[in-house]
């Protein structure tokens, strides 16, 4: 789903972006809500970039990606948690891109969300490659998601990947 989000664009950087887990869920504006095996997942697009809620029988869990004022977590280059059943694992990585390799990534991203039926995807009004897109699935009993921040002003590409499953047992000696 691809959506013309209701709020100005404001000048922010890839570097303003923090990272956080665990937070209670944010006004959005726009949200997709998914059954992906068994749990129940929502995609949101915040003002400030994104927040994904998972629930399931096992527990909850909820990853805000955002640039939230007094935040002291920046956003990290991976994490690695337990919480209670599952494994969490989150990725971060900053792509800099030229103007031109900059325009046609936006396009190739926002056509690969915006049919796809586990994606969502925004764009602010006044730049065309000012966005936030997200993309779910779910393979082999863990829930995955993928999400582009994009700052065309800085020709910078923040993406993000999530795996959250659940624990493996401990082999027997």
């Amino acid at each position: 789903m691809l959506t013309t989000l209701q709020t100005a664009y404001s000048d922010t950087r890839a570097a303003d972006l923090a990272w956080t887990l665990g937070c209670e869920p944010l006004p959005a504006l726009a949200v997709l809500d998914l059954r992906l095996a068994g749990a129940e997942l929502q995609l949101r697009l915040l003002g400030a970039s994104h927040q994904v809620l998972l629930e399931e029988e096992r527990g909850t869990c909820s990853e805000t990606v955002a640039c939230m004022p007094g935040s002291s977590t920046p956003l990290p280059l991976g994490v690695a948690e337990r919480l209670g059943d599952w494994e969490y694992e989150f990725a971060a990585r900053v792509e800099t891109l030229s103007e031109g390799s900059f325009a046609g990534r936006a396009q190739e991203l926002l056509a690969l969300v915006a049919d796809h039926p586990h994606g969502l995807a925004g764009t602010f009004p006044g730049s065309p490659y000012a966005f936030t897109a997200m993309l779910a699935q779910c393979t082999e009993g863990q829930v995955r998601w993928r999400t582009w921040h994009a700052y065309p002003q800085e020709g910078q590409l923040v993406v993000t990947r999530t795996r959250v499953g659940v624990r493996a047992a401990a082999p027997v000696s």
